[in-house]
């Protein structure tokens, strides 16, 4: 029986839950999700959860923020006074905003945090800091 290698093209179904158990991502009811393993396509305990499995097996799987979306950086978390902002922007606490850094490069923030003077964005990915569990189903190996 073929097993997952580092490589092969690979499809599968995932469900992604927190401790708390909130699902936050599921390929159910979409396309299987496609990818090759170890080509960083995906976080890096994915691809290891995945390497070694067989075809139609179902794995469970639990990594720890280093191996998913990493730590939260608090370098990437700033307070921004309200006047450096367009005043037609009215941002409130979970909305995402582009931002751009002054190299260019375009990023999506969140605002965690807003009163009168200053709002708080957090450019950090919205699952960093969490440990995440994966329920995994090999679809296909190309």
């Amino acid at each position: 029986m073929e097993i997952v290698k580092e490589n092969d093209q690979v499809s599968v179904h995932y469900t992604g839950t927190l401790d708390n158990g909130e699902v936050f991502d599921s390929s159910k009811g979409r396309e299987p999700l496609a990818f090759v393993v170890g080509a960083g396509q995906m976080i890096a305990g994915f691809d290891e959860a995945v390497e070694g499995m067989k075809l139609n097996e179902v794995k469970k799987v639990r990594m720890e923020a280093s191996q998913a979306y990493g730590e939260v950086n608090e370098d990437m978390i700033q307070k921004i006074d309200r006047k450096q902002l367009p005043e037609e922007l009215k941002p409130a606490v979970g909305q995402q905003l582009v931002s751009q850094s002054p190299d260019g490069h375009e990023m999506v923030v969140t605002v965690t945090a807003s009163d009168e003077d200053s709002i708080t964005i957090d450019a950090n990915h919205p699952l960093a800091g969490k440990a995440l569990t994966f329920e995994i189903e090999l679809v296909s190996i190309n």
